[in-house]
């Protein structure tokens, strides 16, 4: 049988409001009980942004350390902290990666236009260049090493994977490699299975894998990479929907659509502590 499946659930994001879907979770409470359904119902890894009490992206380490300890109190599940964002100083967002060391933190692999297009109303929402240089990338490598965090490649294009070869070069980036491949934001790779062929094909050896589809594309591309070998992501950040005109309560429906997925495609789902066998990270 195939190596088993490992299923993240991204929680919440740093942009999506309760206004557009009521399960999303804000406060660190909502957030672990957002993370309890998920592992409940096979996630093995919960990809977290803080949020602010009213709904907005938080910076702030306390908070972090308060949605750690609050998902620790109801559950083993891996952890996954985001440092992703844009107009934040980058010691900013590094910080509660230093000071509560996560198993997993995210880093963009590099810059594009990040945006969303309504062909309705013919008009852009969140129209944003998200930068992330080198040196930047740099840094947060080095943060992590630091900390003992395994750093989570998140590569919205094919660029993205080639940026990793210098830095592996450099030795800043070490095996096992950790990928994410994020595919149907506008500005990235198109959310196909022939784009995520030639995204696997590019990742260099000793890679794991999981795929990242944006809005009900997603589901077409969770199937494609289990039946590839790969690990899925899914979740509120990504995805409202279990399926056309019906939209998730929770975060653990859109899990439990995954886990039932992999085991009709033959694969069984691994939990939080085969995960870290399977992607060889240390207990915390």
């Amino acid at each position: 049988m195939s190596e088993k499946v490992v299923i993240s659930a991204a929680l919440t994001g740093a942009l999506a409001t309760r206004d557009q879907c009521p399960a999303i979770p804000y406060t660190p409470v909502e957030i672990a009980e957002e993370a309890t359904r998920a592992a409940d119902a096979g996630a093995a890894i919960v990809h977290i942004h803080a949020r602010t009490p009213e709904g907005g992206p938080e910076w702030r380490a306390e908070t972090f350390a308060e949605i750690l300890s609050e998902v620790r109190a109801r559950s083993d599940v891996i952890v996954n902290f985001s440092t992703g964002a844009i107009g934040i100083p980058v010691e900013d967002r590094i910080a509660h990666i230093r000071d509560l060391k996560p198993e997993i933190g995210a880093l963009n692999m590099g810059s594009m236009n990040y945006a969303i297009y309504s062909a309705k109303k013919k008009a852009f929402y969140h129209d944003h260049v998200f930068a992330n240089p080198f040196r930047d990338i740099q840094f947060f490598l080095e943060a992590m090493n630091g900390a003992g965090v395994r750093p989570e490649l998140e590569c919205f294009d094919t660029g993205h994977i080639a940026n990793t070869a210098p830095l592996i070069d450099m030795g800043v980036l070490r095996a096992p490699y950790q990928f994410s491949l994020i595919m149907g934001v506008l500005g990235g790779i198109p959310g196909t299975t022939r784009h995520l062929t030639n995204q696997v094909e590019t990742l260099p050896e000793r890679a794991h894998w999981q795929v990242i589809g944006i809005g009900l594309k997603q589901w077409a591309l969770v199937a494609a990479a289990i039946s590839m070998g790969g690990n899925v992501r899914v979740g509120l950040e990504d995805n409202f929907y279990v399926e056309e005109g019906r939209m998730a309560k929770s975060n653990g429906e859109l899990v439990e659509k995954a886990a039932r997925l992999a085991r009709d495609l033959g694969r069984d789902v691994a939990s939080s502590e085969e995960a870290r066998k399977i992607l060889c990270l240390e207990s915390r």
